[in-house]
């Protein structure tokens, strides 16, 4: 992940090729079971994602501006 000029977080190169190759085991798949595999991989690293921004926001830890870096 990386913050653009802006403040919009981008995704790197990595997430957006993980994201494809998700996407095309997806419309190749035929069976109920893969994608009931799949939707419950999906919703595990979404409450995941979740619960660690909230920590994160939890802790108070104030956010990166790009002149930091």
């Amino acid at each position: 992940m990386e913050i653009d000029m802006n403040g919009s977080i981008q995704l790197t190169i990595e997430q957006r090729f993980q994201i494809e190759q998700f996407n095309r085991t997806l419309e190749t798949t035929t069976d109920p079971e893969q994608l009931r595999q799949l939707a419950r991989q999906l919703m595990k690293a979404w409450q995941t994602q979740k619960a660690a921004t909230s920590w994160v926001m939890k802790q108070g830890i104030p956010p990166i501006n790009s002149t930091d870096c």
